[in-house]
C-alpha cells in the first residue's frame, strides 16, 4: 500500500512538472537567462577595440553610487513614481465610480475616460507638446487670460518633471479605469440595498463594502502604475529628453542613455540590475504587507 501511494505521488509531482514546464522553459530563456547574463556584463570594464574589456568585481556598482546624476535620477524616479502611481489610481477610482452611475451620454463618458489610452505614445507626446508651447500652447493661452506671464513649462527644471507627470497621469488614468469600471460592475446591488436598510450611509458603504471588495483590482493596478512608473522613455524622448539639466531624466531613459549614446553597456547593464533589486523588493513587500489584507471573493 505504502508502494502505491508513493508512485501515486510520483505520478502527481511528474504531472505537476510537465504543466510547468513550458512556462519555465519561457521564464528561463526570456527573464533568467538575460537576468543573470546582464549581471555578469555589468562585472566587466568597457571594452574598446584597443583595450578590452576585463573583470572589475562590483566597480562599475561603485561608479554609479559616486556620479551625482545617479542620485538625481533615482530622486526624480522616486518623485515620478510617488505622484504618478496614487493620483492615477484615485482618478481611476473616481472617473470608474461615475462611468458606473446612471447618468445620462454614459457611452460616451466612458469613452472620453478611455480616449488617451487608445493615442499611441508619440501622439499623445506631441499633443502635450503642443500644449506646453510657451506663449502659444494651449495652457498659456488659458493662464493669459488671467494675467499671467509666459512659462517655459518644459524648459525649465522647476516645471519639466510636473509636466512629464501630468502627461502620465492624463494617459494612464483611463487605463486602470477599465479595471475598476469591470470590476464594480461583478459587485452585486444587493450589497448596496443592504447597507442602505442597515442604515449606512455612501460613504460607509464605500469605505466598509465597497474598497475592500475592490482591493484585488487595486492591487493589480497598483502593481502594473508601479512598473509603468520605471519604464517610461518614449514620453521623454519627445518631451524634454531628460532635461534640462536632468530634471526631468528617468532611470530607463538614462540606462538608454548610456548603453546607445555613450556606449557604456557595462554601466547601464549595472544600473539595470539595481532596477531589479530594487522592483525585487517591492515585489517580496507587496506579498508580505499588501497580499495579506486583501480578500478575494
Amino acid at each position: 500500500m505504502n508502494e502505491m501511494a508513493r508512485l501515486q505521488k510520483r505520478r502527481l509531482a511528474l504531472y505537476g512538472w510537465m504543466l510547468a514546464a513550458p512556462a519555465l522553459a519561457l521564464m528561463s530563456l526570456f527573464a533568467f537567462y538575460p537576468a543573470i547574463a546582464t549581471f555578469w556584463h555589468s562585472l566587466f570594464t568597457r571594452g574598446t577595440s584597443r583595450r578590452p574589456s576585463v573583470f572589475a568585481g562590483f566597480e562599475n556598482y561603485g561608479d554609479l553610487f559616486a556620479d551625482p546624476t545617479f542620485w538625481t535620477v533615482a530622486t526624480n524616479n522616486l518623485i515620478y513614481a510617488g505622484v504618478t502611481i496614487p493620483v492615477s489610481i484615485i482618478f481611476a477610482l473616481v472617473m470608474a465610480l461615475l462611468a458606473n452611475a446612471h447618468i445620462p451620454a454614459r457611452s460616451f463618458v466612458r469613452s472620453a475616460y478611455f480616449t488617451p489610452t487608445i493615442l499611441p505614445m508619440i501622439a499623445a507626446a506631441n499633443l502635450w507638446l503642443f500644449f506646453y508651447t510657451p506663449d502659444l500652447g494651449v495652457i498659456d493661452q488659458i493662464t493669459g487670460l488671467f494675467g499671467a506671464s509666459p512659462t517655459n513649462w518644459l524648459g525649465q527644471p522647476e516645471t519639466a518633471l510636473a509636466s512629464v507627470i501630468i502627461v502620465t497621469i492624463w494617459k494612464e488614468a483611463g487605463f486602470f479605469m477599465i479595471f475598476y469600471l469591470a470590476a464594480l460592475q461583478t459587485i452585486p446591488p444587493d450589497l448596496r440595498e443592504a447597507a442602505r436598510i442597515e442604515g449606512a450611509g455612501r460613504w460607509t458603504y464605500t469605505r466598509r463594502v465597497l474598497l475592500p471588495l475592490l482591493m484585488p483590482t487595486t492591487i493589480f493596478v497598483f502593481v502594473n502604475a508601479m512598473i509603468n512608473s520605471v519604464k517610461l522613455i518614449d514620453h521623454l524622448f519627445i518631451l524634454t529628453k531628460g532635461g534640462p539639466n536632468n530634471a526631468s531624466k528617468l532611470i530607463l531613459y538614462w540606462i538608454w542613455e548610456m548603453a546607445f549614446a555613450y556606449f557604456d553597456s557595462p554601466h547601464a547593464a549595472a544600473m539595470t540590475i539595481l532596477v531589479l533589486l530594487a522592483l525585487g523588493l517591492v515585489a517580496v513587500a507587496q506579498f508580505r504587507l499588501v497580499e495579506k489584507r486583501t480578500h478575494y471573493r
